[in-house]
């Protein structure tokens, strides 16, 4: 359930994937049964693409992998959280509009919007 520039992730590759990656990372907290979750994933893939380069996109399947889920206490997916310098720079919960991922990134990645707001 990756994209072209989605990786998936899991407890034991977590800490060198996302951690300590140069870039900032958005990690995607889901699980196969989760409606929410299987609708966002269009639009991760679109944020991995747009934002190829700039900022690495991961997937973590929280039915397989526990403890990190449970380290960032993640109880509700899905559940999108961008690591900047191995910390926690923002997250978002829900299904939310592409829009509002492309704020936090934009804000996480330091690169001004590139749309007009009326």
């Amino acid at each position: 359930m990756a994209g072209q520039f989605v990786t998936e992730v899991n407890d034991d590759t977590f800490e060198k994937e996302v951690l300590q990656s140069e870039q900032p990372v958005l990690v995607d907290f889901w699980a196969a049964w989760c409606g929410p979750c299987r609708a966002l994933a269009p639009v991760v893939d679109e944020v991995a693409t747009q934002y190829n380069g700039k900022l690495r996109v991961m997937k973590m399947d929280v039915d397989k992998n526990n403890a990190t889920p449970a380290r960032y206490g993640i109880r509700g997916i899905p559940a999108l959280l961008i690591f900047k310098g191995g910390q926690v720079a923002d997250q978002i919960v829900g299904f939310v509009p592409k829009d509002t991922i492309d704020k936090s990134v934009s804000k996480v990645i330091g690169t001004a919007d590139t749309k007009v707001l009326a």
